[in-house]
């Protein structure tokens, strides 16, 4: 198999990490070589978060290059822009149609751009667009709109379904499994 390449982005508190803690459970229970770096500076203030996820045979770096991401799974649009050019020519743009307002925007200094998901169409074929903050709200807890954004993106990545649902189980708080699976049922099926 060859190296899967997934960058998730977003913003501080949005569940990018946890998100990545769960791909790779999932990958190592497959018996994949993972990778995994996070950069989460400014996360704790709203800042901007990515985590490099790499898994395969053997992997040598857990850094994704540009232009070689096989997925991006942007919990934030902005964020999705911002990293698009990380994607390879046909890779896939899973993104949640959410604004969270950088502190350009908030400080008045910059305005949050209003053709972002244009631009995101315009350089990537394959985008899915879904408002999982919305769903997230449906199922009862925002919180679990990182777990609907997973269930499309391992809908993508072709792993058995009942693979997710374990590494689910494992990683997040046990109060939260059951939410956690409905969530990530929802985006599976969407």
């Amino acid at each position: 198999m060859k190296t899967r390449n997934i960058l998730i982005v977003g913003v501080g508190g949005q569940g990018t990490l946890l998100t990545s803690r769960v791909i790779g459970d999932v990958a190592i229970n497959k018996g994949y070589d993972v990778k995994m770096s996070e950069v989460h500076g400014m996360a704790q203030r709203g800042g901007s978060v990515v985590t490099h996820v790499r898994y395969g045979e053997k992997v040598y770096s857990p850094l994704v290059e540009e232009g070689c991401a096989d997925i991006l799974l942007a919990f934030e649009k902005l964020e999705a822009l911002r990293w698009i050019h990380y994607l390879k020519e046909d890779g896939i743009a899973i993104v949640n149609d959410q604004e969270i307002n950088p502190m350009p925007v908030i400080t008045g200094a910059a305005e949050y751009p209003g053709d972002t998901l244009d631009r995101i169409k315009q350089a990537c074929k394959q985008t899915y667009v879904v408002d999982a903050l919305k769903i997230a709200r449906e199922l009862g807890n925002i919180r679990v709109l990182n777990t609907v954004l997973l269930g499309i993106l391992a809908k993508n990545l072709g792993l058995e379904k009942n693979e997710w649902e374990e590494a689910i189980e494992r990683v997040v708080p046990p109060k939260t499994i059951e939410l956690n699976k409905k969530a990530f049922l929802t985006g599976y099926e969407l």
